[in-house]
C-alpha cells in the first residue's frame, strides 16, 4: 500500500505511483515492502533533511529511509534535472521514484561501483517494462 502525503503543491497522479510500485516489487522480487509512505516535498525541506540524516548541505531528488518504508521526492528539483538531462519531467520522476523503492528492498549503489550499475540496469528495465506496458 502506498501513502502519498503532498507538501510540495503539485498535482498527483496517485494511481500512477501506485502502479510503478506494484511494477517495481514485481520485477525485482514480487514481494511485498508493507505501507510505504510516499512524501512530496519543496527544496528547502529536502535540503534540510538531507543535512540532517547525511550531512549533505543540498538539495536532492529524492531520499529513502528503508527502516521506516519512507521515501522524500522533490517535484521541482526533478523538473531542473529532467530539463538539464534533456529528459521528460513524468519519466525522471518515475525513475526517482524506482530508485527510492529499490533503496527500501535494500539496494546500495554507494556501495560499490558493480552495485550502482547493478541498481541502474534494473531501474533502467523497469522503467522499460512501465513504458511499454503504457503503449498497449
Amino acid at each position: 500500500m502506498l501513502q502519498i502525503t503532498n507538501l510540495a503543491g503539485n498535482k498527483i497522479n496517485r494511481r500512477l505511483f501506485s502502479k510503478v510500485l506494484e511494477k517495481t516489487l514485481k520485477i525485482v522480487d514480487g514481494s511485498v515492502l508493507g505501507e510505504i509512505s510516499l512524501v512530496f516535498v519543496a527544496e528547502e525541506k529536502i535540503k534540510e533533511i538531507n543535512y540532517q540524516y547525511r550531512r549533505k548541505n543540498e538539495v536532492t531528488d529524492g531520499l529513502s529511509f528503508e527502516g521506516l518504508n519512507e521515501i522524500f521526492i522533490c517535484p521541482s528539483f526533478i523538473k531542473k534535472q529532467a530539463k538539464s538531462l534533456n529528459t521528460p519531467f513524468g519519466s525522471e520522476l518515475m525513475r526517482v521514484l524506482i530508485h527510492g523503492i529499490l533503496h527500501l528492498k535494500g539496494f546500495d549503489h554507494e556501495k560499490s561501483g558493480k552495485e550502482a550499475d547493478k541498481m541502474r540496469k534494473l531501474e533502467e528495465k523497469i522503467l522499460q517494462n512501465i513504458n511499454e506496458g503504457a503503449k498497449r
